[in-house]
């Protein structure tokens, strides 16, 4: 995908960053689908890259259905084909270094890159020969050969998937097997109104995490009620929230996870496309997060469905959110703060961007 600014200026935070919620099938290129699409003899719906970014992106508010048509119109032109997987992981990484991103946690689901050892098989593929762990394998050595051509950092968060419980054990254990590979976290993503409580797969998946030490984050209080983030924190353990909006409805449990500095990965131009928050980013729960001094970090989520980079997101909460150099610093150092390396790593990036950012090391973050 094609970086992008709102104007042709300098970025808004020309420094180093830090990127914790990006979803890998949610930032392929367009270019990378059509050439990938006629390697592979698959008939898209468009012929140009305008009008396929067109069929990809949405322009409005949409709902859950409409945002997930859009994922539709290519996922199955890169599941199931090795080269394909591994140069998505690979461009990733180069797309973000061009961002200024210094250390990047992706995401994605295994299972609908895949297509054997998966039921469903997703996007009407017929069955193949690569399987979960095969995905796994495949992104790490694009993220790895990336990391080596760009020198940005990037680690992988494994999701389990709501509607999909049966999966989840498979997760985790994919997260185990791949620790020391790149992976570094385990997340739960999809339909919020389908409650753990239902679906038992996922809270075993999450126990199983907590015994094995594998990091966890959930998607939680996007569209969803602060009851979810209630129950990502205290069923699922989860040491961060996806999102996490709604939680500021809830003036207890807000209170409560600032005082834990639970961290939230905020996505506004995601939440505004997903429906997630008003339309209007002048009354946007991020801007109470900023006042509150919450531990929160700035992402793109899906910059390929939403047509954007980090920098229209950063732009977006200077312009109206009142962002200033001092809140952009933080919001970064949140990040490497909140991020899921190896503590030594960890300290390593912090003191990175203390000193791209000019700062004595403060203890106090």
């Amino acid at each position: 995908m094609a970086e992008h600014h709102l104007n042709n200026e300098k970025p808004i935070f020309d420094k180093p960053k830090v990127e914790l919620h990006v979803h890998l099938d949610g930032a392929v290129r367009i270019e990378t689908i059509i050439d990938v699409a006629k390697r592979r003899g698959i008939k898209l719906p468009a012929a140009t890259v305008v009008e396929m970014t067109h069929l990809c992106t949405l322009r409005e508010p949409a709902t859950l259905t409409q945002f997930l048509d859009k994922f539709k119109q290519y996922m199955h032109v890169i599941a199931g084909d090795r080269k394909a997987i591994k140069r998505i992981a690979y461009e990733f990484v180069e797309t973000k270094a061009k961002e200024g991103v210094i250390y990047v946690e992706v995401r994605y689901s295994p299972h609908l890159l895949a297509n054997r050892n998966v039921d469903p098989i997703p996007w009407n593929q017929k069955e193949g020969d690569v399987t979960p762990d095969e995905v796994v394998k495949l992104v790490n050595q694009g993220l790895k050969e990336g990391e080596k051509a760009f020198k940005t950092k990037a680690r992988s968060i494994l999701c389990c998937m709501r509607h999909m419980p049966n999966w989840s054990m498979d997760v985790v254990e994919l997260c185990k097997k791949y620790r020391n590979e790149g992976v570094v976290a385990i997340d739960l993503a999809g339909d919020e109104s389908l409650n753990c409580e239902n679906y038992p797969g996922h809270v075993k998946a999450y126990e199983e995490a907590i015994r094995s030490g594998i990091h966890r984050t959930v998607h939680a209080g996007e569209v969803g009620l602060p009851s979810v983030v209630r129950e990502a924190v205290e069923v699922l353990k989860a040491e961060r929230i996806g999102h996490g909006y709604h939680t500021v409805k809830d003036q207890a449990l807000y209170s409560e996870l600032l005082k834990k500095n639970m961290h939230f990965e905020t996505c506004p131009i995601s939440s505004k496309l997903t429906g997630a928050c008003d339309p209007d980013f002048c009354k946007h729960p991020v801007i109470r997060f900023k006042e509150d001094k919450a531990n929160y970090s700035l992402n793109t989520d899906d910059p390929l469905i939403f047509n954007s980079t980090l920098e229209t997101d950063y732009q977006t909460v200077k312009m109206y959110m009142g962002f200033t150099e001092a809140e952009f610093i933080r919001v970064n150092i949140n990040a490497a703060t909140s991020c899921f390396l190896p503590e030594k790593e960890k300290k390593d990036l912090l003191n990175e961007l203390y000193g791209a950012y000019g700062m004595v090391q403060n203890t106090s973050f």
